[in-house]
């Protein structure tokens, strides 16, 4: 009997210590390049680096154990994506992870062997890193952040919450947001509905962005909508303090601005999307073929809504608006 029971502890401990195995413990150290689209300096690019690194440490791969990684950061820079991304190839890594468009169009003009995992971009088939999102085809797949359709969600919860609002600037960097034709197409179609007219409000510096809100805030009725770019995210502060500054209402594609004082926003929640990233990364490592991984669509997406924002813009946020906001900034 004793040895009966032995047994079963023997195979049990077997079973518990088969994940372990399985996920990494490897006879050599494997290495993963991170070209990240932001700054490294900002807390929320921090954030997004620790959330993929412990979604990678879920599945068995520790950083100093049998994982080592390699990380860039464009800031925005498209210039700086292409350099780093040479460098990242340049170390032939196992992996090389990217995050938005230009990184991820940087590294496919380096390579096509070394499997790249997307994160944070919008439109993968028309800006040709994949065939199909159901079969990528090729050295890359990865995780959409965002869908055409939420334009009109975006122009909607804008003029929920400012129903004066006639005239929309949608602002954008040309050179981060190559891709942003699959969000004007079906732009000018809902605004017509919602009685806006809406205008691509194009920036690449600080100053441009400082004159494009001053100039909206000097035309009643008019509003802003800052549209999903790297750029964007990097430069936020800038346009949230000029928002503030001209009192124009804007409508941000992401929840961050939100809670650094800017009025509403509404997108994809960016951390779960990094988060799934690490598990084509684990899949990859222990041998799959990007070519046969599907690219994954987003599954949360957040509201929120600054009420001290509003009241300093002199506008009365609804009821119905607030119950439906995941979070709501007092």
């Amino acid at each position: 009997m004793k040895g009966r029971r032995r047994e079963v502890l023997l195979w049990a401990g077997a079973l518990l210590a088969a994940p372990f195995a399985a996920h990494g413990q490897s006879d050599r150290t494997r290495q993963v390049g991170l070209l990240m689209a932001w700054r490294e300096d900002d807390a929320e690019s921090q954030l997004r680096l620790a959330t993929f690194k412990d979604g990678l440490a879920a599945l068995g791969w520790i950083e100093g154990r049998n994982l080592k990684t390699e990380v860039r950061w464009a800031a925005a820079d498209v210039n700086r994506a292409s350099a780093y991304a040479k460098e990242l190839v340049a170390l032939r890594p196992d992996v090389i992870v990217s995050t938005a468009t230009p990184p991820t169009a940087a590294l496919q003009k380096e390579t096509t062997t070394i499997p790249i995992v997307f994160t944070v971009v919008s439109d993968p088939v028309g800006s040709h890193f994949v065939k199909t999102l159901a079969r990528p085809g090729g050295n890359i797949t990865g995780f959409v952040n965002l869908e055409s359709s939420l334009v009109e969600k975006w122009l909607q919860l804008l003029k929920e919450i400012a129903p004066r609002t006639t005239r929309v600037g949608v602002m954008f960097n040309p050179r981060t947001a190559p891709y942003v034709e699959y969000y004007l197409q079906p732009l000018n179609g809902v605004a017509a509905r919602l009685g806006v007219k809406t205008f691509a409000a194009k920036v690449g510096s600080d100053a441009e962005i400082e004159q494009t809100i001053g100039g909206l805030g000097r035309e009643a009725g008019s509003g802003l909508l800052v549209l999903t770019d790297s750029f964007m995210l990097v430069h936020r502060k800038v346009a949230i303090t000029q928002a503030a500054r001209h009192k124009v209402p804007t409508m941000y594609y992401s929840t961050i601005p939100v809670g650094e004082g800017g009025l509403i926003g509404y997108g994809v929640d960016t951390l779960d999307l990094i988060r799934r990233s690490a598990s084509y990364v684990d899949r990859i490592l222990r041998g799959a073929s990007p070519a046969e991984l599907p690219v994954q669509q987003p599954q949360k997406f957040e509201l929120a809504i600054n009420l001290k924002a509003a009241k300093a813009l002199g506008l009365a946020v609804p009821q119905s608006l607030r119950l439906r906001a995941d979070r709501v900034i007092e």
